[in-house]
């Protein structure tokens, strides 16, 4: 709808002229009502107004007044100044040099005409159609020329330093500082989730809404990540913007940034350190900016310790979590976790999925959902904002696992329990049964209970639970006359034609058949 300001000080003109406008452009107008010019000045500056119609004699601040304040406002209070209708009692050439001076659009004298104010209106409407057109295609044109720019200088992150010609055409228009530091933004949720450029580009703007930093530079990289690049002597702003970062508790929120650079075919070099900055966040948490001088401080040598991670897995199963807690701080070696590679962290981390978790799934097959679902998170490190939290779900699922492993043992070797639960089986085939059931009451844990009875039987549950069923039920089909819609409830199932899939499934032939199949037989 069109933001209609109607400003005058006599209230039954402001309402007959929305009554009259109403009318004839039924839902088109949103009418705001002023009552001298100061009124409307304000609401002016704080809403979008497209057209005013407004009188000249009024208190406090005639219309004349009005105008010339409204048009002296700084695009940043209006982006877009409003269509005027002045209204006037006056026929005096005064108003009218006044009305030019003030880019009124249309002058009418009272009493006013219906006409003449509806034609006003019509050609407004076409004005502002007019407007709004102009404003779209100059909008496209500059996004348009922001994305070829950002393209532009996203190139120049990637091209080779020996590239001296291509960097060239790249930068064309970029004017660098003697001395720059490139800055890599990002954010990550819990689940080590980047949000989108558009989110981080709203979140670092409202930082810098605090913040008097300025950068030669903004763009973003492949990765959506936001990068700047500002010269050397904004260092402390952007320390501050992380301080308020800090501050505001914007846990997830990094700034990787480079050594200083001088040369423009040095770009992509600093850049590159910005991101090897950025990705060792991972290692500490709670730090809102990085510079690349820290990583350089990490080891040069190393080696995985492959013997500790073989003993890690050995260790599982033995009721020893302490050992188990041991063994991965000495692995991860935690007391210098500040000090390693990332490299060192990434390798463990594989050795440690494909050395330990994965053989016991292999070996041992799946353990309970919850289990599963931490074993799959902690298949990759990219699941996580810090490291801390990937090593807290890790000491979890090792130790689920050492339970696990331990109680299947212990199943294996006492098979009294699974003994009970096939008699159970057997004695109550015939009521409503699921693996949580007969695992209560037998006092086991769903999750042992379920690879321990496959382990035993041969079978998985839910298979075994079929055979006995259809057992019973081939043996209701040749001793008794039973229909088969009785049989199927005598041996625990729901349905008539459940219970006939399931026979057929097993048998190859439905009950029916079997039954005449026996039938016949019997005769012979």
């Amino acid at each position: 709808m069109i933001q209609l300001l109607i400003v005058d000080d006599e209230r039954n003109i402001r309402q007959g002229l929305q009554v009259m406008i109403e009318r004839e452009f039924p839902n088109h107008y949103e009418c705001i009502h002023a009552r001298q010019g100061q009124e409307a000045l304000d609401k002016v500056m704080q809403m979008s107004i497209d057209i005013v119609i407004t009188d000249i004699r009024m208190p406090v601040m005639d219309g004349v007044q009005f105008l010339e304040q409204m048009r002296g406002l700084d695009r940043s209070i209006v982006a877009t100044q409003p269509y005027v209708i002045v209204l006037s009692g006056y026929d005096d050439f005064e108003y009218a040099k006044a009305a030019i001076r003030y880019q009124v659009s249309e002058y009418l004298l009272k009493p006013i005409r219906r006409e003449d104010l509806f034609d006003a209106l019509h050609r407004l409407e076409e004005e502002l159609e007019k407007r709004d057109l102009v404003s779209l295609r100059l909008a496209e044109v500059e996004q348009y020329h922001l994305q070829k720019d950002q393209e532009r200088l996203q190139r120049l992150l990637y091209t080779s330093e020996n590239d001296l010609t291509l960097l060239s055409e790249v930068a064309e228009g970029l004017v660098l500082p003697e001395h720059y530091l490139v800055c890599v933004f990002q954010y990550k949720n819990k689940e080590g989730t980047s949000i989108s450029r558009e989110e981080l580009g709203v979140l670092v703007s409202r930082l810098c809404s605090s913040s008097s930093i300025q950068y030669v530079a903004q763009l973003y990289d492949r990765e959506d990540r936001l990068v700047w690049m500002i010269p050397t002597s904004e260092v402390h702003a952007l320390e501050q913007l992380a301080e308020l970062a800090a501050q505001r508790e914007v846990e997830g929120l990094l700034i990787g940034v480079s050594k200083q650079g001088s040369l423009l075919q040095h770009i992509p070099h600093y850049y590159d350190q910005a991101c090897q900055a950025l990705n060792y966040g991972f290692l500490h948490p709670g730090v809102y900016l990085i510079r690349y001088s820290l990583i350089q401080q990490t080891f040069s040598t190393w080696s995985v310790p492959e013997e500790e991670i073989r003993l890690l897995g050995n260790t599982l199963g033995s009721d020893r979590d302490p050992e188990i807690e041991q063994r991965l701080y000495q692995i991860f070696r935690i007391h210098e976790l500040i000090y390693l590679p990332l490299a060192y962290i990434e390798q463990v981390a594989q050795q440690i999925n494909e050395q330990v978790l994965d053989e016991i799934f292999r070996h041992y097959g799946e353990a309970s959902v919850e289990v599963l679902r931490l074993y799959r998170r902690v298949g990759n490190l990219n699941h996580y904002r810090y490291f801390q939290d990937y090593f807290h779900d890790l000491e979890n699922v090792l130790i689920c696992l050492d339970d696990y492993i331990r109680q299947l043992r212990l199943i294996h070797t006492q098979p009294q329990h699974l003994k009970e639960a096939v008699q159970f089986i057997h004695a109550h085939y015939d009521r409503p049964l699921n693996m949580a059931i007969v695992s209560n009451h037998v006092s086991l844990n769903y999750s042992y209970f379920s690879e321990a009875f496959k382990a035993y039987t041969g079978e998985s549950f839910v298979v075994y639970l079929k055979k006995v069923r259809i057992a019973k039920a081939k043996l209701l089909l040749i001793e008794s006359s039973c229909r088969l819609n009785e049989i199927s409830q005598q041996v625990g199932f729901e349905s008539s034609r459940h219970f006939s899939k399931v026979f057929r499934e097993l048998e190859g032939i439905t009950p029916q058949e079997y039954r005449s199949k026996m039938n016949l037989r019997s005769l012979i």
